[in-house]
């Protein structure tokens, strides 16, 4: 098995619905992972001794997924039922019977994140892909020789895993931003943009300011890296 091959797998029976957006069960996903290769391995990242990093008053979690020897890390913000970050500080608001109740970080909203995000990492390797992108059913045999404009003209303006709004927006770009210290030359660059390419399309159309300062930041340390290259 290869990853154009988990591109084709149908996990439909497996998808969990929640506030109409659609996820894939975790523990299955890496099942069907260690299936296709034994060999699989996969690490959260930690800051500080936590198994997440501040961004402002929000987290973020980061998991990498190694199959067939190909690393892939993506990141999600610790969020709640809404799908909106949750304060480190917390947060206090009334909920549908008019009591008080405390919403923030702890170690139940993070490790239900990093399950989210590991199947994330998953679906980057090809399994589950089609669900983020907003399809009902996998790629079929002979959909192979479609262009590839074409491909991406069907993709959705908007990943069902993100809102629209502002915050999760500019959390999403100063993420893409921040974590490119990880990039030490220009493959690895170009690795990382590509990881990430649903949510960037999603940017490009709902934010375009925060995707021009991504595509600029991105394009000067893409420079940086071939001169540093060629000495």
């Amino acid at each position: 098995m290869n990853q154009i091959d988990l591109l084709k797998v149908n996990v439909n029976d497996h998808k969990e619905t929640k506030n109409g957006l659609s996820y894939l069960s975790w523990a299955w996903a890496w099942a069907e992972v260690l299936k296709a290769d034994p060999k699989a391995d996969f690490a959260v990242s930690t800051f500080n001794g936590q198994p997440f990093m501040t961004v402002g008053d929000t987290a973020m979690v980061w998991v990498s997924v190694t199959i067939f020897g190909k690393p892939v890390t993506c990141w999600l913000p610790v969020m709640n039922s809404r799908n909106a970050p949750i304060s480190i500080a917390g947060r206090t608001f009334k909920d549908k019977y008019g009591k008080d109740q405390t919403e923030k970080v702890d170690a139940f909203n993070v490790n239900t994140s990093l399950m989210r995000c590991l199947t994330k990492a998953v679906a980057m390797h090809g399994l589950g892909l089609y669900i983020y992108a907003g399809e009902d059913l996998p790629e079929k045999e002979e959909e192979k020789e479609v262009p590839k404009e074409v491909k991406k003209a069907r993709l959705p303006l908007q990943p069902t895993e993100w809102d629209n709004g502002d915050e999760s927006r500019k959390l999403f770009a100063d993420s893409m931003i921040e974590y490119t210290n990880i990039c030490k030359d220009v493959e690895s660059l170009n690795s990382y943009w590509i990881s990430n390419q649903l949510q960037l399309e999603s940017l490009k159309k709902t934010h375009l300011n925060l995707y021009q300062d991504v595509l600029s930041y991105f394009a000067n340390l893409k420079q940086q890296l071939k001169e540093a290259k060629n000495g």
